[in-house]
């Protein structure tokens, strides 16, 4: 097999949605420029913006960390990374390392934050008597965390590294859930509530989970591999595994699924939403469509004493 760009017999990949085979310096440059001509595609940055990106220390937040470094290197962008700490013993100490390793090598500025400090609870902590799954209790409390160090900062975007097996997997699972306030959320960029959230972009979401594994193989990058132990067993999970079993015939079924959503999502929101604004939460003042937003209301269920939350968090 030789490389469909260069001719080189280093093949790494043999893209079937698209009939590419690729060497890994090809490979590497077509994702880069698939990544930017997105970037521009959906108006995710513009010049001057000042970009905190959520750095786990694994494959996909490395990966979208890595690219925007381009930018920022280019004076585009501001650039800094917030590792958050959910409070997983034995997992989250090699994304930590992995994500300060990173940053510091390329000058990025980096900080790691505790969910123990939000919330006055670990993950660990939470899942020993949960009422939910743990990526239901993982995913909101990392969307407040992440709003409110964008402000802390003064953040202009949220950069994460949802890819593309990830953005089908949630329009899969809130579709099949009937959860169509959570479809309407789903995007390249996603911003709300008069400006109170701010906007969240995803660089990678056309690019494949695959892709992104083997992207930062070839590039070397330094990454914390190792799969959150809660994820096994999940919806999410179960979703995932059935959209990988059939890709394998129909390579293009993820990319038909995102523009099928993609199409029928303004339609949603309108219909959805109605004109209704959202207000804020009367215990942390983030945005929120009742009296309290989601983070407060799973503190308060989880029986959390407030003298265990720092006052400067909420």
């Amino acid at each position: 097999m030789q490389c469909t760009r260069c001719g080189s017999e280093r093949v790494i990949i043999n893209r079937k949605y698209s009939g590419q085979m690729l060497c890994g310096e090809c490979f590497i440059e077509t994702t880069r420029k698939k990544v930017m001509k997105d970037i521009r595609k959906y108006g995710l940055i513009e010049r001057g913006d000042r970009v905190l990106v959520g750095l786990s220390g694994g494959k996909d937040s490395v990966m979208v960390t890595d690219i925007l470094d381009e930018l920022r290197n280019r004076n585009i962008i501001e650039l800094e990374a917030v590792t958050i700490d959910e409070g997983i013993s034995g997992y989250r100490e090699d994304g930590i390392r992995a994500a300060g390793r990173f940053c510091a090598e390329r000058g990025i500025p980096h900080r790691v934050v505790k969910l123990k400090d939000y919330a006055g609870i670990t993950l660990d902590e939470i899942m020993k008597n949960p009422s939910r799954g743990a990526c239901t209790y993982c995913g909101v409390f990392r969307r407040w965390i992440l709003n409110r160090e964008a402000r802390k900062s003064g953040a202009t975007k949220i950069a994460t590294g949802h890819n593309l097996d990830d953005e089908c997997q949630a329009i899969v699972m809130n579709y099949l859930e009937g959860n169509l306030e959570n479809l309407t959320r789903i995007g390249p960029v996603t911003s709300t509530a008069g400006g109170r959230f701010i906007p969240k972009i995803k660089p990678l979401r056309e690019i494949p989970e695959r892709e992104v594994g083997l992207y930062v193989l070839a590039r070397g990058l330094d990454v914390h591999l190792a799969g959150c132990p809660y994820a096994s067993g999940s919806f999410r999970r179960e979703i995932g595994d059935f959209l990988k079993q059939i890709s394998v015939k129909r390579p293009t079924i993820m990319y038909s699924t995102l523009r099928g959503f993609d199409k029928i999502k303004e339609s949603l929101i309108k219909d959805m939403h109605g004109g209704r604004k959202s207000g804020t939460c009367l215990i942390c003042g983030e945005p929120s469509s009742g009296r309290l937003c989601k983070a407060c209301t799973f503190i308060n269920e989880l029986g959390v004493n407030e003298g265990e939350v720092h006052s400067d968090y909420r």
